[in-house]
């Protein structure tokens, strides 16, 4: 079943041409790197893409500058499909379901057909990479040796993995809190140590030019800032989009750090999904936590949640609406919930995983007494 899916999914990036422009732009930051080039100073592709990792990141691809496209290509389809597999298998432990090869498999040979996943491998994207780390860190046991360091590393390739070291320390977990926060720092004093000019570049401009990473308001951005600014139509809403943002932020860190001290596996999903909610540009390919968030469902009982949770991911409802040019932003009210199918599923469901695991800890006590 694998092999066929994986067979269909290469068959449809040969027709299509897909030109995995995201496995470009990895390659030419590390062969900047190599070349000694300004690391925020060029643009790839017929998109014009730039380079918006920490330096840390581009150190890590430089290998990639090693292979032409096409080898290039080949190595990002197989490796996010092992990729995929890892965080299948990492969702069964996470939810508690038996981790049996043919049943990682058969899921692994669905889940690649869920469209943040699609996109992911299709544009030769990093986000499975970067869940496996956090979540096989995340997933093992208390106290384990080095506990902390690849969520440490994860943060210091796309910065928004910090926010599971926020959990960490909100949870009492100190120590695992303070050797992620080590780690993370250690990724950017390397960067430092061997790309010092562009290390400044980053951390003191390119950092905060958001359009850099592309325009907010399009639908590939399944943010609440995308929500937002479609909906009003408005290109930048500003603080109405501000405000929402750090409401979102401070129940999503309160529910997690609330959920976990009953059902650790929700409050990570929690975490997970408000941080993809409240970060300015979350695009569709970020979202391949669905893959554990089904899991989880599944194995509470929840699965026609479950189901229905892959039908929105799976739908790619976000591309049915018009989104040429600038129609992204002149969209009816009845076609903004296409438009916005993750976000608003993610504000829905942050509230009822806390309620779940409220739900599950009263009966647990109800037995006991009983």
């Amino acid at each position: 079943m694998l092999a066929l899916s994986l067979a269909a999914f290469c068959a449809l990036c040969v027709v299509t041409h897909a030109p995995m422009a995201d496995a470009l732009v990895y390659r030419a930051e590390g062969a900047a790197v190599l070349n000694g080039r300004d690391l925020y100073g060029f643009t790839v592709t017929e998109w014009r893409l730039p380079a918006t990792y920490p330096p840390f990141a581009a150190l890590l691809f430089v290998p990639t500058a090693w292979l032409p496209p096409a080898a290039l290509k080949v190595a990002f389809v197989a490796g996010n499909v092992a990729l995929l597999a890892a965080l299948v298998r990492l969702s069964c432990r996470l939810a508690g379901l038996p981790e049996r090869l043919p049943a990682v498999c058969a899921a692994t040979a669905l889940a690649l057909w869920l469209e943040p996943v699609f996109q992911t491998v299709l544009f030769g994207q990093v986000n499975l990479a970067v869940a496996c780390l956090i979540l096989w860190d995340l997933t093992r046991p208390p106290g384990a040796p080095g506990k902390g360091i690849a969520l440490g590393i994860a943060a210091g390739v796309k910065l928004t993995p910090a926010v599971f070291i926020a959990y960490l320390l909100l949870t009492r977990r100190v120590r695992e809190g303070a050797t992620a926060l080590a780690a993370c720092a250690g990724t950017v004093l390397l960067g430092a140590l061997v790309l010092p000019y562009a290390s400044v570049d980053f951390w003191t401009r390119r950092l905060y030019e958001t359009d850099r990473v592309g325009k907010a308001w399009i639908v590939d951005n399944q943010s609440l800032q995308g929500l937002i600014a479609r909906a009003l139509g408005e290109p930048s809403p500003g603080p109405a989009w501000a405000l929402p943002m750090v409401a979102v932020a401070c129940a999503g860190l309160w529910l997690a750090r609330r959920t976990a001290t009953v059902n650790d596996r929700r409050g990570i999903l929690i975490i997970a999904f408000t941080a993809l909610l409240v970060c300015p540009i979350s695009w569709s390919h970020h979202w391949v936590w669905c893959v554990p968030l089904i899991a989880v469902l599944a194995a509470d009982g929840r699965r026609h949640t479950a189901a229905l949770v892959a039908v929105v991911f799976t739908a790619r409802t976000l591309w049915l609406v018009p989104h040429q040019g600038a129609l992204d932003l002149q969209l009816p009210w009845w076609q903004q919930p296409l438009a916005s199918p993750y976000a608003l599923l993610a504000l829905v469901l942050l509230p009822q995983l806390s309620a779940l695991s409220a739900l599950s800890a009263s009966s647990s006590s109800a037995s006991t007494i009983r």
